[in-house]
């Protein structure tokens, strides 16, 4: 316990000092202005990574991601996908903000993707991109792959894996990896499921690590569920699949 609340502190003062490192970028979906953060080396021809936070809007865990993605080589920018004077105040609201962009999936794509043009007008190599999503932003990170575009892989971290049956299940050359913890209450066997059906009938490269003793949130040092072991690992394996696919 007391080694977890250390760490916790450690990340927040870190996430801190990184956030000073990145660039706000504003850009635009329509009159609805939204504002991004890319890492210090952007303009550099680099691998890319897009960064879709967690339900709560741009957060220490994401900005932490982006220092770590910079170290390793890439150009990462953290998307705004509710946009300038939408962030969340609670947990209630951005349970019903995230919510619409779960069910209005268009809207989210679209969103999406305008955080994938400005990654590449940042310098990245538009061949060598990749996605990564926490929570909400594991959704996206999915619907990147179910709206077909045009990165090597995504990773989503204990995103929300469900999917309206009426969407019919379609091919999908994305290559991905989906982190779940294992007593993410949110992952239903039904979905599981689902989810493995849809890889499979679309034939995509994919693979699946559940990480033991581990609620929704493990990766994240501010949350009780955080389990410092497997959120370690965790990143382990996201870096090893980007340096697999970008590198």
């Amino acid at each position: 316990m007391i080694r977890n609340l250390f760490l916790a502190a450690l990340f927040m003062a870190s996430g801190t000092a990184f956030g000073q490192k990145l660039k706000s970028v504003s850009y635009q979906d329509g009159t609805q202005k939204l504002s991004g953060l890319v890492t210090s080396n952007a303009g550099k021809k680099l691998p890319g990574v897009l960064i879709l936070p967690a339900w709560m809007g741009i957060d220490k865990e994401a900005k932490t991601a982006a220092a770590e993605l910079e170290k390793a080589g890439y150009i990462a920018f953290i998307a705004d996908i509710y946009g300038v004077g939408n962030t969340p105040t609670d947990y209630a609201s951005a349970g019903k903000m995230a919510g619409s962009y779960k069910q209005n999936f268009e809207a989210y794509q679209k969103r999406i993707a305008l955080a994938l043009e400005q990654l590449k007008k940042n310098g990245a190599n538009p061949d060598k991109i990749a996605v990564i999503g926490y929570c909400f932003g594991g959704t996206g990170a999915l619907e990147v792959a179910r709206g077909k575009m045009p990165v090597s892989g995504i990773v989503s971290i204990h995103g929300g894996i469900g999917k309206d049956a009426a969407r019919k299940n379609e091919a999908i050359s994305t290559k991905m990896l989906i982190e779940n913890g294992a007593d993410d209450e949110g992952i239903t066997p039904e979905n599981y499921n689902s989810l493995v059906t849809e890889m499979k009938e679309g034939k995509a490269d994919w693979q699946i690590i559940t990480y033991a003793n581990s609620k929704h949130t493990f990766t994240n040092p501010e949350s009780p569920d955080y389990n410092a072991v497997m959120s370690k690992r965790a990143w382990n394996h996201t870096m090893m699949f980007l340096k697999e696919i970008l590198k």
